[in-house]
């Protein structure tokens, strides 16, 4: 990933009004942003419409008023980010594929390595199951939405919320437990 403090300076420019701020930053996370999205798009299916650079741009438009956000960091922008990916491949899910509740979740459904993309089926079952825990730990909501949906790693994760690698850890074993349950039910 970018470097943190050039990253945290071009989001405090931009936030500043700088005028090329916002572009500068767009370069410097370009590639950060393809590495998620393409972890996210990973083994989609061949016909599929939507690829990587087109989630990036899409994400960045989502973004778009970066000059208008209270940014504190590169963390923050990353969550942002992965947020965003979230509501795009939800969207994208909800437009495009059938939800299917039946059948139980798979057991790879939310394995560290298994792409979001594929789990098109499940996403919009997902997506509600996590507003619900939102609710409960706001906490494990984050870590779900990082690690699945922005495809971070741990150790990005726990910069991107402010926690400890073995917070996320835990947070993320007890979330991975909690949506399994609410899903498969």
């Amino acid at each position: 990933m970018a470097s943190r403090e050039a990253i945290t300076d071009l989001l405090l420019e931009a936030r500043g009004g700088e005028a090329d701020a916002c572009e500068r930053l767009y370069a410097a996370v370009y590639e950060d942003l393809r590495r998620i999205a393409h972890r996210q798009l990973q083994g989609e299916r061949p016909d599929h419409t939507f690829g990587t650079t087109g989630l990036v741009h899409e994400t960045y438009m989502r973004l778009a008023d970066l000059d208008r956000m209270e940014w504190q960091d590169r963390a923050q922008f990353f969550r942002a980010a992965a947020g965003a990916m979230r509501r795009i491949l939800v969207d994208y899910a909800r437009r495009h594929r059938a939800v299917r509740r039946g059948g139980g979740a798979p057991h790879d459904f939310l394995d560290d390595n298994a792409p979001a993309a594929q789990r098109g089926d499940m996403l919009v079952a997902v997506d509600e199951a996590l507003e619900r825990l939102a609710r409960l730990s706001p906490r494990m909501s984050g870590v779900v939405e990082c690690r699945f949906f922005g495809g971070l790693t741990e150790e990005e994760t726990a910069e991107a919320l402010g926690i400890s690698l073995r917070t996320v850890q835990r947070e993320w074993a007890k979330s991975r437990a909690w949506l399994y349950s609410e899903l498969c039910d």
